[in-house]
């Protein structure tokens, strides 16, 4: 069996893109996204926003409004979607990550990163400067009674699409004393399997950190 188990609305997102690969997942979220208060820069201080998650544009709030005039750097489709639908103009939609994104940028930029509390740091050219922003924070959740007995009924696969998540996930099977060499787990990226830590079933990395790598990585393991 596996499991999804990140905030909403991006697990819906993660289980519709199984079920269009009639793959069977089962949400279980152990994390909710909530606001952050954020005095909002001057927006003519910037060259363009830099986002590194769709969640900074849904819980951004009504500060955002006075940044819609700057073209958006996104990390990939799914950011890139909700910026357009919050009426902002996508200059650039990345596919491997934030790092890659602007490592490939041409000339001089300086970005207004909108992130979340726990964000992936980046190794900035010296072309580019960033000044970041928190918007958003990701709570984890406990796992519950009924989460525990799917996990312990069969060998599980889980998906995990950030290091906190990892970490979570990891430090709620101690609590539970679940074993976790019956657990495997299916990693968006490398620095999320190295969060995850050791002693589980399986433990991989997606070639790509988006869905449809992940998905694929996960449908192999599965095999």
């Amino acid at each position: 069996m596996i499991f999804a188990i990140r905030p909403e609305p991006g697990l819906q997102s993660t289980l519709q893109a199984a079920r269009d690969l009639n793959m069977a997942v089962l949400g279980r979220p152990l994390f909710e996204v909530v606001p952050v208060a954020w005095d909002a820069p001057d927006a003519q201080a910037f060259d363009a926003l830099l986002l590194g998650s769709a969640n900074a544009i849904r819980h951004g709030g009504a500060a955002l409004e006075g940044f819609a005039d700057l073209p958006v750097h996104a990390v990939g489709d799914a950011t890139a979607s909700a910026a357009r639908e919050a009426g902002f103009t996508v200059a650039e939609t990345g596919s491997g990550g934030l790092q890659a994104l602007v490592n490939a940028l041409k000339g001089e930029m300086h970005f207004l990163r909108l992130a979340g509390a726990e964000h992936v740091p980046l190794d900035l050219p010296k072309r580019v400067t960033v000044t970041t922003y928190i918007v958003y924070d990701v709570r984890a959740l406990p796992l519950s009674g009924s989460d525990e007995v799917s996990l312990r009924a069969a060998e599980p696969l889980v998906l995990l699409h950030s290091a906190a998540a990892a970490r979570h996930f990891a430090d709620e099977c101690d609590r539970r004393g679940l074993d976790k060499s019956r657990i495997a787990l299916a990693c968006i990226g490398p620095r999320v399997a190295e969060a995850a830590g050791g002693g589980w079933r399986d433990c991989q990395s997606a070639p790509q950190p988006d869905d449809a790598a992940l998905l694929s990585l996960a449908q192999n393991m599965c095999h």
